[in-house]
C-alpha cells in the first residue's frame, strides 16, 4: 500500500467499505471485487480494502481481535510482535518503574499498542513515513501514545522525557532473506545498544538464531516460544533485567507462562534410554537450558550433543513434551520398514535431531501400509544412530512424578 491508497482507505467512504467487508475468504475475493467495481467503487480503493481485509485475517494469529481495527503492510505484519509476547515486554517496563517508553522502530505499532495498553506513555518512531502513518492509525485510541516520522537513533531521549527504550531492528534485506549477523540489522545492534548511555532501561528484539557468542555480557537474553514455536529473543538491559545478566527462556502455552533462567545446573549426565523421552521446548534449547529439564525430571541426556532428555519415570514439566518409549532399535531402513509393516503402520510422525535423514524422503522409502499410527524419533544415542518408537503422553493434572 502506498500513501495514495492509505488516503483513500482513511476517507469516510474507504473506512466504511473496509469495515463493511465480510470475513476474508480467498475463494470469494474475486467475486466481491467484481461486484464492488460494478457498483462504481473506485478500483484502487477496492484493491486497497481487500488487501487490508486479507492482512487483518492473517494478523488475527498475532493480534487477535485488535487486528480488526488496524491497518497493515505485509512486511510490517511479518515483523510485528505477537500481542501475548508484547504484553510481557510491557510488563517488564512497568515492573522497572518506567513511565514513558520510546519505541524507536515501531513498525505498525504492535509493541507500542501493548505499552499503551498497560498505561505507559509512548513515543513511537519510525523512519518510514507510510509505516509511521499506519502506526498513527493503529494507536489512535491511546491519547498518551505519540507517533513520529523520524530516525529514532537521532533523538535526544533525555530531552524527550523518555525513561525506557525499545527497539525491534529489521532483520530482512529487501529480497526477503533473513539477516543473521546482528551487525547487519537495520539499525545495527551495536548502534541500538549504545543507547544505554542515555537510557539504561533498554530492550531490543533480536532474531532467535542469535549465537551465544554475540550476546552482550551485561544483558539478560530471553528466548520466547509460543505454543512450542520459538518466535523471538530479547536483550534486556539495566532495570529491565529480571535477575541480572544471563540467559533465560519464556515458555507461553495455552494461557500459561513460565520463565526459566540459567541457574548453573551444569552439563547433565548422559545415559541409556529410559521409559520416557522428553523433547525440551525450543526456547529452552536455544537458551542452552536443556540441563534444567534433565534436573526437573530427574533424567539424563541421550547423547552429550543432542537436546533430548530421557528418564525412568514420568514427570510433569511445562518445559518439555513427554513421550512414552515403546521400543528402541538401531537405525536401518530395512529394519524400520519391516518393524512398521509388522504393526500395520500407515501414518507415521517422524521427529529427528542429530541426523541427516530427510523425513519426507524416508517416509517414501518406508512405503507405509496400514491403518495404525506411530511416532518415531531418529537421533543419536550414546554416539550411535537409533530409532526410538514413542507415543505422546498426556501430562498428569498435578505436578510431580506419576507411577
Amino acid at each position: 500500500m502506498d500513501a495514495a491508497g492509505l488516503t483513500k482507505l482513511l476517507s469516510p467512504e474507504g473506512w466504511a467499505l473496509l469495515s463493511g467487508l465480510p470475513p476474508y475468504d480467498e475463494g470469494r475475493t474475486m467475486a466481491i471485487s467484481e461486484q464492488l467495481r460494478r457498483d462504481g467503487v473506485d478500483p484502487d480503493l477496492v484493491a486497497a480494502a481487500l488487501t487490508q481485509s486479507r492482512l487483518r485475517a492473517r494478523a488475527h494469529a498475532k493480534l487477535d481481535t485488535f487486528a480488526d481495527g488496524m491497518l497493515f503492510t505485509a512486511a510490517g505484519l511479518e515483523q510485528a510482535t505477537r500481542l501475548t509476547v508484547a504484553a510481557h515486554h510491557a510488563r517488564r517496563y512497568v515492573d522497572a518503574g518506567v513511565t514513558r517508553v520510546a519505541d524507536l522502530t515501531c513498525g505498525i505499532g504492535a509493541d507500542a499498542l501493548a505499552f499503551a495498553g498497560v498505561g505507559l506513555a509512548v513515543l513511537a518512531v519510525d523512519r518510514d513515513e507510510l509505516t509511521a502513518a499506519l502506526a498513527t492509525v493503529n494507536l489512535r485510541h491511546f491519547p498518551d501514545a505519540v507517533v513520529r516520522h523520524d530516525d529514532g537513533l537521532t533523538l535526544d531521549l533525555r530531552a524527550e522525557g523518555v525513561d525506557g527504550v525499545y527497539a525491534d531492528p529489521a532483520r530482512r534485506v529487501t529480497s526477503g532473506r533473513r539477516v543473521w549477523d546482528p551487525a547487519a540489522y537495520e539499525p545495527p545492534l551495536d548502534a541500538v545498544q549504545a543507547l544505554t548511555a542515555q537510557v539504561p532501561a533498554l530492550g531490543i528484539k533480536v532474531g532467535p538464531g542469535i549465537p551465544h557468542g554475540a550476546l552482550p555480557p551485561d544483558a539478560e537474553t530471553q528466548w520466547v516460544s509460543v505454543g512450542g514455536d520459538v518466535v523471538e529473543a530479547g536483550l534486556w538491559f539495566g532495570p529491565l533485567r529480571t535477575d541480572g545478566p544471563g540467559r533465560s527462556a519464556l515458555v507461553l502455552r495455552a494461557g500459561s507462562a513460565l520463565a526459566v533462567r540459567d541457574e548453573g545446573a551444569g552439563q547433565a549426565a548422559v545415559g541409556a534410554v529410559g521409559s520416557y523421552l522428553y523433547e525440551p521446548d525450543g526456547a529452552v534449547i536455544r537458551a542452552g537450558l536443556v540441563s534444567q529439564v534433565a534436573r526437573d525430571v530427574d533424567g539424563r541426556l541421550v547423547d552429550p550433543t543432542i537436546a533430548y532428555v530421557t528418564a525412568d519415570a514420568l514427570h510433569d514439566t511445562p518445559l518439555a513434551t513427554a513421550y512414552r518409549v515403546v521400543d528402541t532399535l538401531p537405525f536401518g531402513l530395512k529394519r524400520l520398514r519391516t518393524y512398521l509393516r509388522e504393526r500395520g503402520v500407515g501414518r507415521l510422525t517422524i521427529k529427528k535431531r542429530g541426523t541427516a535423514v530427510v523425513p519426507e524422503q524416508l517416509r517414501k522409502q518406508l512405503d507405509l501400509r496400514g491403518d495404525a499410527e506411530a511416532t518415531v524419533v531418529l537421533t543419536r544415542v550414546g554416539g550411535s544412530q537409533q530409532v526410538l518408537v514413542v507415543e505422546p503422553v498426556t501430562p498428569p493434572a498435578s505436578i510431580g512424578e506419576v507411577a
